[in-house]
Parts: C-alpha cells; structure tokens; sequence
C-alpha cells in the first residue's frame, strides 16, 4: 500500500512565508517618525495569503520587549508556540501564522527586559474583542458592502458644512431603548428603530456615546481598551457598519465621540504595555489623570501620534464617520489640570501649557480635514483656550467646532432659578453674545447635564408640572432661537423625570401623557423649522446673523432677537417670556413694514401650553421703536417663546 505525502514547500517557499512581512521601511519610518496616518492597515491581526498558503501575520509594538508571542485558543493559550521576531530597529515584532483563522482569539505573550515584567495583553489594532469581562482579541475582517454611496458622494458634504443646519441627537446605545427582556438592542435591531425616530424628530445627524470596547459598562465608553474595536456588546463590526450604513442611507449623518485623553487602566490594555511606559508617561505627574484614575498618553512621543491619529482616520475611512467629537480637550491642553501646586510639571518654558498635546491635536486635525475635507471635529473644551476652532494656520487648534459649555451652564443656572428672581440674573441669558463669534459653538444640552445627581432638566425646571414643561419647551426655543448648531441627549426632547440609567431603558411610556407628547412635538416642530428657515442657520457663524432687538427687558424677563439669512428678506424674529405673566400690549421693533405671522409658538395647546399667543398676523406700523423702523404689537405667552416671520 502507497501512503499519499502532502506535498511541502520547498525551503525558499518556506522561508519566505516565514519572512512575510505587512511592514515596509516607509511604513516603519513613518511609525517611529509620527506620520504614519493608516496604521490599522499594517499592525494588529490581518488576514492574508502567502504563496498559496492561508493564515494571519501578526504585528504588535513592544520596543522594550525580550520576548513576544502569540498564544490563544488556537495553540491552547501556551507560550512559544508561536513566537514573533523583532522587526529591524523598530520596536515592533511580527510573525506570519498558518492555520490562524478568522474568529480565532488571542493575546500577546510579553516577556520584558524590565526586571522580569510578564503579561498578556490584548490587541491594541484588534478589530474585534470578546464581550467584557472577557478581554482577548479576535481575528477579524471589516468585509462589508456599503450601500451609502450618495451620502458619502454628496450627503455627507451638504449636512456637514457650517451654513447648513446641524441638529445632533446625542445617546448612548445600551439603554435608548431595551428588548422586552431587558437587554441592550443589537446594533441590527437598533438600525430600523433609531433611524425612523430620528426621521420623524427632524434631527440631522445621531451622535454615539463611545463605541470602541471598553471593560467597565458604567465608563460610557470613556475608558477604553479597544481603540479599533466597535464594542461586541451589540455585535459585530460589520454589523455597526449596517448600523450608520442604514442611517446614511436616510440622509442622517454619523458623530463618535472620541477619546484621546487618556485610557483605562486594565493590565490586558495599554498600560506598561511591554513592562515600560510607552503609551503614557511614566510620571504619574503627568501620566495619571486624578480624576479618572486612568492613563494619560505620552503626546511627545512619535508613535503615539501615529497610533491615534491612525485610529481617528480608522473610523472615517473603514466605518465612514462623519465626525469625531473629542472628549476632554481642556483636560488635554493644560498640565495642571485638575492638580494642586506641586502636583504637575510646568513645560520647557515654566508654562501650564501642555506643548505636546497642543501639537498633536493640530496635528490630527490637520490630517482629518486633509483626508475628510467634509468631516467634523469637534471639541468639548471647557475653558477659554482661544481659537479652537479656527484653523492651524492662524494659530488655532483647527477643530470644525466647539461646545459651548459656558451658554449650557449660565442658561441651566437661570433657567433653574424661581421666576420671580430672575430679574436679577438676566445677563445670564445675553452675556453669551459677547463671545458667541470667538468660535464656531455647538448648543449643548448632553448627556453630562442628567448624571451625578444633577437629575433631569424637566426636574431642574422650577414650579409645577405645568410650569416645569413650559420652562422646558421655553429653554429649548431660546436654544433654537440662538446662533450656533443645536445637540440634545436622548430623553430630554420628551421630559424624562428620572436621571439618566445607563442600565436601563428611557421611559418611553410617558409619552402616552399629554405634556411629554406635547415637549416632544414641540422639540420636532423646532427641528422643523431650524431645517427649513435659512435665517436659522446660514449665518451661524456669524454676527451678521444675528441682532438684539431688545436684550435690556430684565425687569419684564423678556428677549426680542432677530436672525438673519444671507438673503436680506430671510429675517426671524423672536421673543421670549421668562416669567409665567402673559404680557399683552408688548410693542416690539421690526426691521420692515408688513404682516408679522406667528410661525411658532411654545404656548400653543398642541404642545401642552395654554394656547395664549398671536393667531392672526400682526401688521406693523410706522412708530420707531427698539431702533428700529417699524414696530408691532405682540402678546407674549408666559414661559414661552414665539417665532415670527414677515
């Protein structure tokens, strides 16, 4: 009997499998240099051929490494199976691995030449992890067919640009809305459901709570692990592209939050990665963040560069991300952040300026806007930093966009307070608009001002019910009725009482009462209207957009503002009443002689108010008043605000 021999590889075939390498000395030059912007392509786990035979090449950073390998459930999670070699100088090893199989999971097996340091570590380019709290890495592929090719080819650019209105629902995904056994959605069971609700509330682009794979639930995502991974919570990476392939495709735009920051603290994560401190600086001064016992990375360092700005284009490129809102920049630009005297370390010139952050968030900004000229980036920066958002070239940090934290805070300050003091506090309602030009805001009502027992916003509201869902409807229209793009987290649009759960569903059951109807409505008719008036929205950015008729009114708590369009005929004006009187006989000043309609109105019954308000046109007439020619008679609804147009 003839016993069949598999055929073997002749030995310079062998050999050049075993060689086989993603990494060529451009890349390695650029990695060790700061400029390599597609690292996602290389490092990490990718499936390939070579010479006919199937496997994965495997390639991780560890420059202070004696030893690493791969182990994992391929090669019973044992040590020297499959080792992997040092590439030249660069401190990254890799190593080519037939048999290695899509869905395979794995670590890598660290042995450093610091004092005797072992440890497995998870993927920092994994593009798939285990659900928490299992934390190994899977061999994966981003395989997808997208269908969104008119969004990205001209959708994209038209919801994206500064002159055009940007409503943004901020959620988290675990606990939008539940199953009826009380488990998150699927990132496929969520497409259908948040896609027709977005549709039908009239907001223009969803923004995601941190999606990459973080261990601690309660982190929000802001502590991550898996910088490349969507979480596998809700599924898998090809099935969160369906999910913003689906919003795309219904003209809704795509916002991550992203976290460059600073990291978690798992020993499986970044952490004295390969038993020194790569990632982060090893002066808990300047490498540990006091606030969020987490990592703070090293942005002096090259490859740290490269790592997260490849990671920021990873989720423009391959899940086509329309933008990335960046957590925490104050956090990033200042060395004494959130530290006592003596607890940080000033810059080369004695300065509490963070140089190297500072240069690294030019830096990626500069390369999103180079390879995405019709993304966004956006910073949650609560200082005064001037020129965020204005380009590099001048001197800025070259973000699209700000958060305007300072508006959120003086206007939830006034607008908790009883009526009868507000009077006193009026300049926290028009202070705003000495510097709302010095950058290009975002309005935020997020998701950081319904936690820590700060409660609901229709809790916050004073009075009684019926006073507390005015007030709300009325902080959304002062909102809307003000320059800047609009972002609201999920729930407040229908008057949660309870304080965001990230465990549990919102209560979506109220909506079968008739005041959290009526604020939701009223939150889709402003929607509504922001969409489809060009004086809302075309001259956000700037202060020809914008006029005070009357901002002095403390005594009365009114404001009197109008919004201009580029075309000259585009004119909105709005009043707002921020006491529960309705004042009648209210003489306003117009720009123009005609008919003034009432276009919006917070008090109207459909929206849960009393129905007070202007139902038939009101006409102007030749009497001068608030400087300008015209002037009308209003009636100002209690806790309200009205949208007029000629």
């Amino acid at each position: 009997m003839t016993r069949s021999v598999p055929k073997m590889p002749k030995k310079n075939e062998d050999e050049k499998v075993a060689s086989f390498s993603l990494l060529t000395n451009d890349d390695l030059h650029l990695f060790n240099e700061g400029n390599h912007f597609c690292l996602y392509e290389k490092m990490g786990a990718h499936r390939v051929e070579v010479d006919g035979v199937s496997g994965t090449y495997f390639s991780v950073w560890a420059p202070n490494a004696e030893h690493v390998d791969v182990v994992g459930d391929f090669n019973g999670w044992q040590k020297g199976k499959h080792p992997l070699r040092p590439k030249q100088e660069s401190g990254i090893w890799e190593g080519f691995f037939s048999g290695v199989e899509k869905g395979n999971i794995y670590k890598y097996y660290i042995q450093s030449r610091n004092n005797g340091y072992q440890v497995e570590k998870a993927d920092p380019f994994a593009l798939f992890c285990e659900t928490p709290p299992k934390s190994g890495s899977i061999v994966w592929d981003l395989d997808y067919s997208w269908k969104d090719q008119d969004w990205m080819g001209q959708g994209r650019k038209r919801h994206n640009l500064h002159n055009r209105p940007v409503s943004i629902y901020e959620m988290h995904i675990g606990s939008w809305m539940r199953t009826e056994g009380d488990s998150p959605l699927s990132y496929l069971e969520l497409a259908p459901l948040l896609t027709e609700y977005l549709r039908e509330m009239e907001f223009t682009h969803v923004e995601f709570l941190p999606v990459m794979e973080h261990p601690y639930y309660a982190s929000w995502g802001y502590q991550c692990t898996g910088y490349f991974a969507p979480t596998s919570r809700y599924g898998t990476p090809q099935e969160f592209m369906y999910l913003v392939d689906h919003l795309h495709q219904n003209n809704i735009g795509v916002i991550l939050d992203w976290v460059p920051s600073h990291f978690a603290v798992d020993e499986f994560a970044l952490g004295l990665f390969d038993g020194t401190h790569i990632y982060e600086h090893a002066d808990a001064r300047q490498g540990f963040h006091p606030d969020w016992g987490s990592h703070i990375f090293n942005y002096g360092r090259n490859e740290i560069a490269s790592f997260l700005i490849s990671n920021a284009l990873y989720w423009l490129d391959v899940f086509h991300i329309d933008g990335l809102r960046v957590d925490a920049v104050a956090s990033m630009l200042y060395l004494d952040y959130s530290r006592k005297e003596g607890e940080w370390i000033p810059n080369i010139h004695g300065g509490r300026e963070n140089l190297e952050a500072i240069g690294f968030l030019r830096k990626f900004n500069e390369q999103v806007y180079d390879k995405h000229p019709h993304a966004q980036t956006m910073a949650e920066e609560s200082t005064d930093w001037p020129m965020v958002s204005k380009p590099t070239y001048v001197g800025g940090l070259g973000f699209g966009m700000k958060w305007d934290m300072g508006w959120m805070h003086d206007t939830l300050e006034y607008m908790k307070k009883d009526p009868v003091h507000r009077k006193f506090h009026h300049d926290r309602l028009t202070f705003r608009m000495l510097y709302a030009y010095h950058e290009n805001f975002i309005l935020p009502l997020s998701h950081d001002e319904v936690v820590h027992g700060k409660g609901s916003l229709i809790a916050r509201m004073p009075g009684d019910d019926w006073q507390k869902f005015a007030n709300l409807r009325l902080l959304f229209g002062n909102m809307f009725a003000l320059p800047g793009k609009k972002l609201l987290f999920m729930g407040g649009e229908f008057g949660q009482w309870a304080e965001w759960n990230h465990d549990k569903s919102l209560d979506w059951h109220l909506l079968q009462y008739p005041n959290h109807k009526g604020l939701q409505l009223w939150f889709k008719s402003l929607n509504h209207l922001y969409n489809n008036e060009p004086a809302l929205f075309e001259n956000e950015f700037s202060p020809e957009g914008f006029e005070w008729i009357d901002c002095s009114d403390s005594q009365q708590c009114a404001l009197i503002l109008m919004r201009k369009g580029i075309d000259p005929v585009e004119k909105i004006i709005v009043a707002l009443n921020f006491t529960p009187v309705p004042r009648f006989d209210y003489r306003v000043g117009v720009p123009c002689e005609g008919a003034w309609k009432e276009i919006l109105n917070s008090d109207a019954e459909e929206f849960g108010g009393g129905g007070v308000g202007n139902p038939q046109p009101v006409q102007s007439v030749p009497m001068s008043w608030h400087g300008q020619p015209c002037s009308i008679s209003l009636v100002l609804p209690p806790l309200a605000a009205i949208f007029l147009k000629c």
